[in-house]
């Protein structure tokens, strides 16, 4: 799978800002592609896993592209001379870039993430179900949620997978984080996975805005805890 991440080294910004580089980006080449904002010219919602990620990670911004969007952001690189942020216009003055191949899908190794930015874990249905677990419950659950965040991560980018997917969840902590200014439940911790998944990629919901990002947490680990979902 072909992945690019594009870094703004010298420029620093809120956690919260990752939907106004979106907005920003969206605006600027959003016309030449809907990959830029996955809205129909009417603006109805295209429902399927965002190819072009807009990220604040450890205060710093960056744009994550795979697959056809990973092409996009190396056609457009060149032409990314200024951020807008608030109305406040940011000179870009040192960008990074990194396009290569990434290898996806299980293989005989464990890996072990962690979520860099708030894990967006639940929509309106399983949100009430999780609450109404008893508290035994809820980890194995929130396994099973993920697992299907990994599925539809390899499905969004045409990887279909045969193979089991073994999740166990490690150090997870809840949390309140805004959502479009109202308070939602989410999780920080981390994970380990027979799944192999690309750094920096979201996992759950609105990961075009920066939740659920990952970082690789350690190296490749042996025994796995966990079962299979």
């Amino acid at each position: 799978m072909h992945q690019t991440t594009i870094h703004f080294p010298d420029l620093r910004l809120s956690p919260r800002d990752g939907h106004k580089l979106r907005g920003y980006f969206s605006r600027l080449f959003g016309a030449e592609s809907d990959l830029w904002h996955n809205h129909e010219s009417d603006g109805r919602p295209i429902y399927r896993y965002p190819l072009i990620q807009y990220k604040v990670v450890d205060r710093q911004p960056m744009l994550i592209g795979v697959g056809a969007g990973a092409q996009l952001l190396v056609e457009h690189f060149l032409e990314v001379r200024e951020l807008e942020i608030d109305g406040l216009r940011l000179p870009v003055h040192s960008k990074q870039v990194k396009s290569r191949k990434v290898e996806v899908g299980v293989n005989g190794n464990l890996h072990r993430y962690r979520f860099a930015n708030p894990w967006f874990a639940f929509n309106q249905h399983n949100y009430q179900e999780y609450q109404d677990k008893p508290v035994q419950e809820r980890q194995p659950f929130l396994e099973r949620l993920l697992t299907g965040h990994i599925l539809a991560f390899y499905k969004g980018v045409e990887h279909w997978e045969e193979e089991k997917i073994l999740v166990n969840l490690l150090e997870v902590h809840p949390l309140m984080a805004k959502f479009k200014n109202q308070p939602m439940l989410m999780f920080r911790g981390q994970f380990v996975t027979n799944a192999r998944l690309p750094e920096y990629i979201g996992l759950g919901k609105s990961v075009s805005r920066g939740f659920g990002t990952l970082c690789p947490a350690g190296a490749n680990l042996s025994g796995f805890p966990g079962k299979e979902r």
